[in-house]
């Protein structure tokens, strides 16, 4: 497998004594998804949290993660470009679903390339005409998608997917997660889909433990 991809070698995650991951090694090639499934309290989402930068202090880690050859274990969260899909679509309130997506594209583009960058994210999306829109008017399949395509516009070098799909309907579920599916893939972009719903897993699935085990 590619070593550009996101690589987690011996990866170690604990609090107050307690060991949540021991020694976890993972390597997701560009365009892959991995499926990391396991229990309640199994370290699924702090382990999300460590690979993005965003781990509490309290918690006890060790081991290498590297993305694109580079080490980013040391890095800020504003320079590991990991973008982040959680259960809840956390959209700006006080912004237009345009204005959402627009917030998300890199410094230093112009406003009309921004422009462009935020019709064609809505079109991709199914949500042409939608910009203006108040994002509380949105159902729940439509702010995952504008949540999601907000998430890819930043250009991230790989995602992580914590549970989105969990809040959505059986059916409305499964027309999210294969348009976020194939979205991911098309842009070649490793990413980490973490679960407990066996219907979310992707070719390649791998299951933790619970904490106590």
């Amino acid at each position: 497998m590619t070593s550009t991809g996101l690589i987690l070698k011996d990866v170690h995650l604990g609090i107050g004594g307690r060991t949540l991951l021991n020694g976890l090694s993972l390597e997701i090639a560009p365009g892959e998804i991995v499926t990391l499934m396991g229990e309640s309290g199994s370290g699924k989402s702090s382990l999300i949290a460590y690979i993005c930068g965003s781990l509490d202090a309290e918690f006890d880690v060790a081991g290498s993660i590297t993305l694109e050859e580079q080490d980013i274990v040391s890095l800020p969260i504003e320079r590991r470009r990991i973008g982040v899909m959680f259960q809840d679509d956390v959209l700006f309130a006080h912004m237009s679903v345009g204005e959402n997506l627009a917030f998300a594209v890199p410094k230093g583009i112009g406003k009309a390339e921004r422009q462009r960058r935020v019709d064609d994210a809505l079109v991709e999306a199914e949500l042409e005409g939608f910009a203006a829109r108040d994002p509380a008017t949105l159902s729940g399949g439509q702010k995952a998608r504008v949540a999601l395509m907000r998430a890819l516009l930043a250009e991230p070098r790989a995602m992580l997917l914590d549970e989105p799909f969990s809040r959505l309907d059986a059916t409305l579920r499964e027309r999210v997660r294969n348009f976020a599916f194939t979205t991911i893939k098309r842009r070649n972009i490793p990413a980490l889909l973490v679960t407990h719903d066996l219907q979310d897993k992707t070719d390649r699935v791998i299951t933790l433990g619970t904490a106590n085990n």
